[in-house]
């Protein structure tokens, strides 16, 4: 087997595949920086325990895979691996490499592709089917690690219409899949330091599409309707309004999100421990490539149960004081409406105070109108620094500017400089506190509610 070092470790994406590789049987080691990540705990249950700086002497082995932050390939561990002619590749390439032997189910989207993700492999390994899969997230509530080497032909991946490697090669990282099911849960403008405009995105899918045996697609997503449903015939749909499948949202208690999946003149009730119309969209994709793979729907219906949603998609990390704390991941205008239409399903009678930090400062630019609308159903809400990304330059934007933006729709949205100051307020049990952002914002949560 062989000994494969990860430049950039503790990234979701790569953790996830670290798992796999490691359970596979290869010697798997890493650099990283030394804060603390959410699948710190992840690794360590693997028994890898990454360097906490970037030296050319933690270089050896057969292979190195790097991110594209911490400087990508100019990394001084990467530029170190290519003097050594030791094979290098960005994740993207990497995850595609290993995936070739397998039948590929491939789930893209610009929002839910990891909670869907998780949702198939939580079926197929309750099924008794064994695939591989990697899932960007930390640990799975009803699954366990976000990645798994599998004795079974399938290989359930995240398809990321990122860049390979922002600054050398701008190849989508989901071009590097060969699927033989394609889900895509949605297309919308995002990462926009790679992409120029909706088109952009749209293209790249559409070339992924290409690629793909079969497609699972929700036909309620205006974006996949104008890139996809107008193209392509052979496609496998579902949604609200419109699909081969069609979700019926019911009545919702907090942690038991009801709905209906009508599909082939059958009704077919379903119950998740996440809520949202969101979710039920997601596990209504999970069910048509389920299906299609020849799980029972007894098998599955029973399993999505069981699913307790990925690390940081709505979790509860606690109480700060009498208010309960609900940390996610959303970081686009998108998904943060939904989260807050979610949390409010789940707790109509409750006040709803978010607190957000904004990621990256292109996405922040290029999406402030939206932004500033994304916050009318909370009751206040409070807007920290922006976390910028490892892999871009600090710009003008401020937060303070968004906060400007979302005042012309909401008369509570103020500045906080960090998550302690935004706590310092009186808190009862009627409070739900949702922590939002894809930087740091749930390490900080969890922090303040041990110490209090």
């Amino acid at each position: 087997m062989a000994r494969m070092h990860f430049v950039g470790i503790k990234g979701v994406a790569m953790t996830s595949l670290a798992v796999w590789a490691k359970e596979q049987g290869h010697e798997v080691t890493g650099s990283d920086i030394p804060e603390e990540f959410p699948t710190d705990v992840v690794l360590r249950s693997i028994d890898v325990f990454p360097h906490t700086t970037f030296s050319p002497d933690h270089v050896s082995g057969d292979m190195v895979i790097y991110t594209g932050a911490h400087g990508g390939r100019e990394n001084v561990e990467v530029i170190e691996a290519m003097k050594q002619h030791i094979p290098s590749l960005p994740h993207g390439r990497a995850l595609g490499r290993f995936m070739e032997p397998y039948r590929q189910i491939s789930v893209a989207g610009c929002h839910g592709k990891t909670t869907t993700t998780a949702m198939i492999a939580t079926i197929c390994m309750r099924a008794g089917i064994d695939p591989s899969y990697v899932i960007g997230s930390g640990e799975v509530r009803g699954l366990g690690l976000p990645g798994h080497y599998g004795k079974g032909t399938y290989f359930i991946a995240e398809a990321d219409e990122y860049a390979t490697e922002p600054g050398y090669d701008h190849t989508p990282r989901f071009l590097w899949q060969k699927p033989d099911i394609l889900v895509v849960t949605s297309i919308d403008y995002d990462h926009p330091d790679v992409y120029t405009a909706l088109d952009d995105v749209g293209g790249a899918y559409q070339l992924l599409a290409e690629k793909s045996c079969m497609i699972v697609a929700n036909a309620d997503d205006d974006g996949i309707r104008s890139y996809l449903l107008s193209r392509y015939q052979t496609i496998v749909t579902y949604g609200i309004s419109n699909g081969d499948l069609i979700v019926r949202y019911g009545e919702q208690k907090p942690w038991e999100n009801n709905g209906v999946f009508y599909v082939h003149g059958e009704e077919i009730p379903v119950v998740l421990r996440i809520p949202g119309t969101h979710n039920l969209l997601n596990a209504a994709a999970a069910f048509l490539v389920t299906k299609q793979i020849g799980i029972e729907t007894q098998q599955i219906i029973d399993a999505l149960a069981h699913f307790g949603g990925a690390s940081r998609r709505f979790e509860y990390i606690g109480q700060y004081h009498d208010a309960l704390v609900i940390d996610d991941y959303a970081h686009h205008p998108r998904e943060i409406v939904a989260t807050i239409n979610a949390a409010r399903s789940w707790y109509p009678n409750h006040r709803i105070h978010v607190i957000f930090q904004p990621h990256t400062y292109s996405r922040t630019a290029s999406l402030l109108k939206e932004f500033g609308m994304a916050f009318i159903e909370a009751d206040t809400v409070g807007i920290l620094p922006i976390y910028a990304s490892a892999r871009e330059k600090k710009q003008k934007m401020q937060s303070e500017t968004v906060v400007k933006e979302a005042q012309k729709h909401h008369p509570f949205v103020f500045f906080y400089s960090s998550v302690k100051d935004f706590l310092e307020q009186s808190w009862s049990k009627h409070d739900i506190i949702l922590s939002l952002g894809a930087g740091d914002i749930g390490r900080y949560m969890k922090e303040a509610i041990q110490k209090q």
